[in-house]
This record gives structure tokens, C-alpha cells and sequence, in this order.
């Protein structure tokens, strides 16, 4: 968490930055095993390496990057909760809950399906 504490104090609403840091506070908890590193502004988290999913903040929203194979596996999901998508990211709204079953379940499929993958991005 030491890796987002400076990324953190740069997010001026206390509300955001607080939700900010539960979410990768679940994050850690829930999956020990991930490291933490900011890649082009962004938090990310990864594994031997290999990227795992990563979180940005926008003024209305937090946007989730877990990798386009990820993101089309679970796009039902996203669009059945309501979260907006791009080709690349779904958005979380500040004021919408975090749906905290899809994300776990689009970390474990990043893990398992990248155990043997030896590069950063698929």
C-alpha cells in the first residue's frame, strides 16, 4: 500500500480518496499475493510481472483497466450492474457502489489465466 499513499494525497476529495483506499485496501487483503507499482499515472497491480488489473481516477469516476480478454469475459456483468465501458476500462461513478464479487472474480480470472504468461500485457 506504501506504493499508493503518495498517489493517494493527490486526490483532493476526501470522500474519493477514502474510497479510493478502501478499494485497495479489499484489493491487497483479498489477494496478498499482488505487488503494487504506478505505471503511467497509474495504480496498478501485478503478479510475477505480469499486470493484473489497474485503477485511475477521473473527476466523476474511478476506471477500472483489468486487460481488453478480462474486461469481454465479464462485460455482461459490468453492463447488467450499469457501469459505462469503454473497450478498455468500466467506470465506477464516485456516487455508484463497488461491485466487490465482479472485481474479485476479474482478479482470480487474471491470475489464473495469466499463471504461465511471462510478459506485462497479453
Amino acid at each position: 500500500m506504501d506504493t499508493f499513499e503518495d498517489y493517494l494525497t493527490h486526490i483532493e476529495n476526501d470522500d474519493h480518496r477514502n474510497k479510493l483506499r478502501e478499494l485497495f485496501q479489499w484489493i491487497l487483503s483479498e489477494f496478498p499475493e499482488l505487488n503494487t507499482r504506478i505505471a503511467w499515472n497509474e495504480p496498478m497491480f501485478t503478479h510475477h510481472g505480469t499486470f493484473i488489473i489497474g485503477i485511475s481516477t477521473a473527476k466523476k469516476h474511478l476506471a477500472v483497466s483489468p486487460e481488453v480478454a478480462c474486461l469481454n469475459k465479464f462485460l455482461p456483468a459490468i453492463q447488467k450492474i450499469g457501469y459505462s465501458h469503454t473497450n478498455n476500462i468500466f467506470r465506477i461513478k464516485w456516487t455508484e457502489q463497488i461491485n466487490y464479487t465482479l472485481l474479485k472474480d476479474m482478479i482470480t480470472f487474471n491470475l489464473e489465466d495469466k499463471a504461465d504468461y511471462t510478459k506485462f500485457w497479453r
